[in-house]
């Protein structure tokens, strides 16, 4: 379906003349329009002494909690198109998500962790309702990440490797929407040009013993560029009962099935004559990914004791996932897994100052063969080249102690974790030999809170951090001290030093009309990361090693605030100064004599590419209530990206670019006679307003200058929600 700019430009007219009569009665609250799915007041804010998030490990409210933590509420991406992570959660500061090819192969970065990764996620911890998304060895794809089905987000910035396996850059939790307040029943459909089209069915039925999610959507998009369409079936469900006031059991579930081309990168060439082609050889291979995979958990909490002060939780899971990858072979991959973690809670006092202790660990092991076949056109030949038995797993355990030095204004909070991380792979093809290596750490950390005011509070660290290298990195090259073996005997896990000081403050309404809901943070922090990991040559084709020392130095800003009722503005910005500082690398070749010739090139002082060095987001948010039952919006957002060099030799770099987006809409709640609550909500927008060319991911380090990809041009999109509440 192709919308057509003169449907949707009276639109934003008619909002316009809506809120020609601002400003308008000031009021202490916020919009209370619900839809159907949604149980909270519109609170489009920010929250930071009453709202507890759960992604630390532990139930603590955000101004508790002495580092950047940010919970996002559904209210504040339901307005907009959420066909990708990177629409909803691009104004948090310190975040840098590179879009690929919709939402599912997405780069997120957080502080520079992450930036390296060609493909999927590395250094950030994904979870799902609380259950990792990650593969043991930190790698990550999100295609069952639903925002129809999602309620909040929980957003951890900086090193959490004291608490998660392969977080230094921090932590995302996705949290499925099961506290709703009413049963309800709920259908959506977004359409947009390029053959976007998105819809399907979302109902939650409550009872007094129960309470039961489940969302279906179909995703169908044929993609800005040739080769580029996708098409996905996803289904999230959530069923959760209470055998007890203090007791708690929930089932979690959900299966992703659908396909994914890649257009490619482009040289510089090929980019300045038509950015949107796709390349080539990718055409020529057919490259996709087909996926298709399903998870079921099971959790148990429970409270007990005087004034409920010990808390339990354990929960186990298992995982299915087929994945086939045309690329130079077609390779097919099978993945069966068991996982499990669990975590226990005592509050108590020591010589009156209050104390909070928690141990806990996790496990999860993942097997299964990965099979490598010719490939013809995209089609699997029926000769196979090799077949390997890969196992992955990762266990650790750990601890975290929060020591009030003094009570309800200076905690002290103290963690540490031990991992292994253990891959095991047997080549089964010609004669059958295996090759086995194992990672291990502890990684301490301590941060201290210290409350000025309800509202107000500072805070430091100062922790290691811990990261394995991947599956794909771990292939063997050549010219390793052990050539013969599967995997690289060399490779060593990436450490890290990590440093932080920052402000976070929340103040309420002020009882005056202006500056209401006004939330700021800040945080200022160091890295200093040894035996970095990073990609070099041998004979054309790319391996890793540990090469760099890389000082990293970043700044982080975030605020929103109602400057009157009704307008509601954001603004983040993100410094980083990210630095080779000790890096030589090598590449080898054959010379003109057949001889091995090892080329060394210093690239200490180069900046870390694919980072920008500054990051810019802005929006400008009105509201007005127009009939008791009818309120309309339209919202204004604009990001600046610094350019971004291509490799580490930087050679070359992505100008800069700046893009805008516009949206608008109306939300209506009515009661029925019978009781129930019809909710309508449509939003209509426009991605990429001023239609400028840009290169919105970075393939880094390309061996044959294959560096760009474009990001989305200008694309209209209109989307509708409607349900019941009962």
């Amino acid at each position: 379906m192709i919308i057509r700019f003169n449907l949707i430009t009276p639109f934003f007219l008619l909002l316009l003349v809506a809120f020609s009569g601002f400003p308008v009665q000031a009021q202490s609250g916020t919009a209370t329009v619900q839809l159907a799915d949604s149980s909270a007041s519109d609170t489009l804010h920010y929250v930071t002494d009453e709202v507890v998030v759960t992604g630390t490990r532990t139930a603590k409210k955000i101004i508790d909690i002495p580092y950047p933590v940010i919970r996002i509420d559904q209210s504040q991406f339901r307005r907009t198109s959420s066909v990708s992570v990177d629409n909803v959660i691009t104004s948090v500061p310190g975040l840098f998500l590179q879009s690929r090819y919709g939402n599912h192969d997405v780069r997120i970065s957080i502080r520079g962790f992450g930036s390296r990764s060609n493909s999927g996620i590395r250094g950030v911890r994904i979870l799902l309702d609380g259950i990792p998304e990650s593969e043991p060895d930190g790698q990550t794809r999100i295609e069952a990440i639903d925002f129809n089905s999602v309620g909040t987000i929980e957003i951890v910035r900086g090193n959490a490797s004291s608490l998660y396996t392969n977080a230094p850059g921090g932590v995302i939790n996705f949290i499925n929407e099961i506290d709703f307040p009413r049963s309800f029943s709920t259908v959506f459909n977004e359409s947009g040009e390029f053959g976007l089209r998105r819809y399907g069915a979302k109902t939650g039925v409550k009872t007094e013993a129960y309470s039961f999610l489940a969302t279906y959507t179909r995703h169908e998009n044929e993609g800005f560029r040739p080769h580029s369409d996708d098409h996905w079936h996803i289904l999230n469900t959530v069923l959760e009962t209470r055998p007890s006031e203090n007791t708690r059991l929930q089932v979690l579930g959900y299966f992703v099935d659908g396909e994914i081309r890649l257009p490619g990168s482009l040289t510089r060439e090929e980019f300045e004559a038509d950015p949107f082609q796709a390349n080539q050889r990718s055409i020529d291979r057919d490259q996709r990914r087909l996926s298709r995979k399903g998870r079921v958990g099971l959790r148990y909490q429970a409270k007990w004791g005087e004034r409920v002060r010990q808390d339990l939780e354990i929960t186990g899971y298992g995982t299915i996932k087929y994945f086939e990858r045309p690329s130079a072979t077609f390779r097919i991959i099978n993945r069966y897994g068991l996982g499990a973690s669990g975590r226990y809670l005592a509050k108590f006092q020591i010589a009156g100052h209050n104390n909070e202790f928690t141990i806990g660990g996790d496990l999860l092991h993942q097997t299964g063969p990965v099979e490598s076949y010719e490939n013809f056109g995209g089609q699997r030949s029926d000769r196979l080249l090799d077949i390997t038995d890969s196992s992955i797993g990762n266990k650790g355990i750990f601890f975290q102690n929060g020591f009030s030095i003094v009570n309800d204004r200076v905690d002290l909070l103290l963690t540490g974790r031990y991992e292994e991380v253990v891959f095991d792979d047997q080549y089964m093809t010609l004669a059958a030999y295996s090759a086995r290596r194992l990672f291990d750490g502890f990684t301490p950390k301590m941060a201290l809170n210290w409350k000025l005011n309800p509202w107000t509070a500072i805070y430091g660290s100062v922790g290691l951090s811990f990261e394995s290298p991947a599956g794909n990195e771990l292939d063997n090259f050549p010219t390793s001290s052990n050539p013969t073996v599967l995997l690289n005997p060399d490779l060593q896990p990436q450490e890290a030093t990590n440093m932080e000081v920052g402000v976070k403050a929340n103040f309420p309404y002020r009882g005056t009309r202006w500056f209401n809901n006004l939330f700021v943070e800040a945080a200022l922090f160091r890295l200093n990361i040894e035996k970095e990991i990073v990609p070099f040559e041998v004979l054309g084709e790319v391996f890793f090693r540990n090469a760099a020392r890389t000082n990293r130095t970043g700044l982080e800003f975030g605020t929103q605030f109602h400057l009157l009722p009704g307008i509601r503005l954001e603004g983040t910005y993100t410094f980083s100064d990210f630095v080779y500082d000790q890096y030589v690398a090598s590449s080898i070749e054959f010379d003109d004599q057949g001889q091995l010739v090892t080329t060394d090139e210093n690239y200490s002082g180069n900046i870390v590419p694919s980072v920008p060095r500054h990051l810019f987001f802005g929006a400008l948010t009105l509201e007005r209530q127009v009939l008791p039952a009818l309120t309309v919006f339209t919202r204004y957002q604009l990001r600046g990206v610094d350019k971004l060099y291509v490799d580490d030799r930087n050679s070359d770099f992505a100008e800069s670019y700046l893009i805008s987006g516009l949206s608008g809409g109306l939300e209506l709640s009515r009661y029925l006679s019978s009781g129930g609550l019809f909710n309508l909500g449509i939003t209509a927008g426009v991605h990429n307003l001023s239609d400028v060319v840009h290169a919105a991911f970075i393939n880094i380090n390309s061996t044959n200058g294959q560096f760009f990809e474009a990001g989305q041009p200008r694309q209209l999109y209109l989307s509708a929600r409607m349900g019941v509440q009962w």
